[in-house]
């Protein structure tokens, strides 16, 4: 079993009047069954409406299934004894930092959450110094975080979640609020942790260039995993994907429309330096004709020039 496990998992929404009768029901989640390697990075894709937030929470306990289970680290989310180890164990980030910054000062909301499960204080600050040198926001921790950049105010919250010692991370849309420096700045801060910490991270977004680099890719619509595969594999079916409303890549893009007017080119290209290394043999193909026809021109025109004189 993997870090993060879910059977059959069935979630509804319940809609009810004032006199506490059901009057409507929707499915978000519709009978899921995946199972997330320790130390992997995850990207989970999908409309609005897909069902993938709503998944995340369940990773965390904030919601339980209406049917089949969900484990982390063999924990069932669903037993209230076992709840808060399942909250250290899977942390998670909102979309909206502000949602999770309570501190007036930078190191003292990374503390929080070590102190509110009783970590020993010498243990918290320990912690501290270790997440924000994770994050790279050691410069900030005197700092008020109501005057950070919304990146900066998102990798706080990360080293907040840091600071709890989890195995994994779950990230809600995380960039969806930022420019695009925050967004690369928090995708950098992510992989590095995947990377040299060996955090398990669950990416939720909507943004397809922050999941070119994952370990895998899962494609969620109407609540159920239609497409589960390495990012080459899912980035080879731009039709397939367009049809669940979603987008690709910009150079993944491009090299689709290429290919389709009739160029050679591999499918599931994933940035620019493989689109270049499809594009130059061809290129160079094309002006050794090109050049050989205008020699041939230069040759026979050489010739009408002799004629006349």
């Amino acid at each position: 079993m993997g870090i993060i496990k879910a059977a059959k998992l069935i979630f509804d929404y319940v809609k009810r009047d004032e006199e506490e009768q059901v009057e409507e029901i929707n499915r978000a989640i519709d009978n899921v069954t995946l199972d997330i390697k320790e130390g992997d990075f995850v990207a989970i894709l999908g409309h609005n409406g897909s069902g993938k937030s709503t998944f995340a929470k369940h990773i965390n306990g904030i919601l339980m299934p209406t049917e089949g289970t969900v484990w982390i680290s063999g924990m069932d989310t669903s037993d209230e004894n076992q709840i808060w180890d399942v909250r250290r164990t899977a942390g998670m980030v909102f979309q909206n930092p502000d949602n999770q910054i309570i501190g007036n000062v930078v190191e003292e909301d990374v503390g929080f959450g070590p102190e509110n499960i009783g970590v020993p204080t010498d243990e918290i600050w320990k912690r501290v110094d270790e997440s924000l040198e994770a994050v790279g926001m050691t410069a900030y921790r005197m700092k008020s975080p109501n005057k950070l950049s919304g990146g900066q105010k998102q990798r706080v919250a990360i080293a907040g979640v840091m600071a709890m010692k989890p195995k994994c991370i779950i990230l809600d849309e995380p960039t969806a609020m930022l420019d695009p420096n925050g967004r690369k700045e928090v995708i950098k801060t992510i992989r590095e942790l995947n990377r040299k910490e060996g955090i398990t991270v669950l990416l939720i977004t909507h943004y397809m260039e922050e999941v070119v680099d994952a370990d895998r890719v899962i494609v969620m619509d109407n609540g159920k995993i239609v497409m589960d595969n390495v990012p080459r594999e899912i980035f080879s079916h731009v039709k397939e994907l367009k049809g669940y409303r979603l987008d690709v890549p910009q150079v993944t893009e491009l090299a689709y429309e290429l290919s389709e007017a009739g160029l050679p080119l591999k499918k599931g290209i994933l940035n620019m330096d493989e689109l270049l290394e499809q594009l130059i043999p061809y290129m160079k193909k094309e002006l050794k004709v090109s050049g050989e026809y205008d020699s041939k021109e230069k040759e026979q025109s050489g010739k009408e020039v002799q004629k006349w004189e």
